[in-house]
């Protein structure tokens, strides 16, 4: 028996349901998070070459930024709770095979197929958090727990990532979804409502056209193994598959992502905000890694526990103050006076010392980033989705994930790209500490471009 909703009567399982989603996000993004201090021993084992490396993040990435407008459109089409539980199936199957990779290959096409399931649960989720809370008190107190949960996967990630690696050993990272996942697909029939369905027609090359072109966008800006002609050349074939992407989304009549739904209030801006916010925000974590254990020479257990005090302030203001202050002051200045913080955190990041501690060189500056984040992320969400129509939801959710998924890989790819030429073959301490300051640097631009867009453009 389908479960439906009566939008007039609060739907009596939205709150046990709110459980379900909640973990589910926590686990898409702690996917992108607990492989950092895992990455050492994965490169150990399996060969990887440091600049091969970030493949590990990248193929998941990419994958779930690249399919998140298809698992969006899928959602409207055949309700988001059967999107969402082929995204667990998908995940989980994925996170078996990463856990068993044999080699550099076996290990990217694992990281993948995580993506391509994440891709597919992120847009679902939002999707039903929407649909199940109708009261907007009731919906900012959801939007507050589901942030947290983001903001919780991507810390929890790394401090389960150091405590599974030392204490058991690196496959554990990815068996850790495997029970996650399972129970959450065995949750999701009785708890989530079936959602809305829409009839249209899958518009599949569109998706493989989209996936492609992001694919030879950040392999282009990447790869250092690549001549300056050969990256001109796959950012050209990169930037021409988008132009026909373009093209068909003008012309078909079931388009994967009709261009009408940019025209809605803060939703093109919106967007723009996400991606570059998340362009700051995933190589602050990145090289913050980097500094607790190339550094500070921290093990990868205490390199998590660092990371604690900022999970910990995103998990109290989001679920208890930034709805409230959205409430309250709309979602312009939180997200404003976030990425003002944001920006604040990453200038006193880039004064990290070589011979630096945890109390001045990193508290401080990651309790300052915790605030910012918990003051913009949600209101960016909103306004990022801000005006679709009810039946676009999946679709717009799906672009807000993706702007945010895109923006994460991309803006990795440039802070990985100009920090690295600072280091040297046999780089000392100094060296690799100069080299983390300049990408606190570049992400600190990036989170200031956000802010422009969301003083300019972003509307009340």
């Amino acid at each position: 028996m389908e479960t439906t909703i009566n939008h007039a009567i609060p739907y009596a399982k939205r709150w046990a349901a709110l459980a379900v989603i909640c973990t589910a996000q926590f686990m898409v993004i702690m996917d992108t998070s607990i492989i950092g201090v895992a990455l050492p021993a994965i490169q150990k084992d399996l060969g990887y070459s440091s600049s091969g490396l970030q493949w590990i993040f990248n193929a998941y990435v990419i994958l779930l930024g690249g399919l998140l407008l298809l698992g969006g459109k899928l959602s409207d089409m055949f309700g988001p709770r059967k999107i969402f539980m082929w995204g667990f199936g998908i995940l989980t199957a994925a996170s078996l095979l990463a856990g068993l990779a044999w080699d550099e290959t076996s290990m990217n096409i694992g990281r993948a197929l995580q993506g391509a399931g994440s891709a597919l649960i992120a847009p679902a989720a939002l999707t039903l958090l929407m649909t199940m809370f109708t009261d907007p008190k009731e919906l900012g107190k959801a939007f507050g727990f589901w942030g947290a949960s983001a903001a919780a996967g991507g810390s929890a990630g790394v401090f389960l990532g150091g405590l599974l690696t030392e204490t058991l050993s690196w496959p554990w990272v990815f068996y850790i979804n495997i029970p996650l996942g399972i129970l959450v697909f065995l949750l999701s029939k009785p708890l989530l409502v079936q959602g809305m369905k829409q009839k249209s027609k899958l518009d599949l090359l569109s998706a493989v056209i989209a996936t492609l072109s992001l694919v030879l966008l950040v392999y282009g800006i990447v790869s250092p193994e690549q001549t300056v002609i050969a990256k001109a050349i796959t950012l050209l074939v990169s930037v021409l598959l988008f132009v026909i992407f373009i093209v068909r989304q003008k012309r078909s009549k079931h388009p994967l992502l009709p261009l009408s739904i940019f025209k809605a209030k803060n939703l093109s801006s919106g967007n723009i905000v996400m991606m570059l916010m998340a362009g700051a925000w995933i190589p602050l974590w990145f090289f913050l890694n980097l500094y607790l254990q190339q550094v500070l020479q921290l093990s990868a257990f205490n390199s998590g526990l660092a990371l604690l005090p900022m999970t910990i302030v995103i998990m109290i203001l989001m679920v208890g103050f930034t709805g409230k202050i959205v409430a309250k002051f709309g979602f312009k200045v939180p997200l404003i006076a976030g990425l003002i913080s944001l920006a604040g955190s990453l200038l006193l990041f880039s004064q990290a010392d070589a011979n630096g501690s945890f109390l001045v060189d990193v508290l401080p500056a990651s309790i300052l980033g915790a605030i910012g984040m918990s003051l913009a992320y949600i209101p960016g969400t909103i306004a990022s989705m801000s005006g679709a129509k009810p039946e676009e939801t999946g679709l717009a959710s799906g672009i807000s994930n993706t702007s945010y998924q895109v923006g994460s890989a991309i803006g990795l790819a440039i802070v990985v790209a100009i920090s690295s030429l600072i280091l040297t073959a046999q780089p000392s301490v100094e060296v690799i500490t100069e080299s983390i300051r300049v990408a606190f640097i570049s992400a600190g631009v990036i989170c200031l471009a956000a802010l422009v867009v969301a003083i300019r453009y972003i509307k009340m």
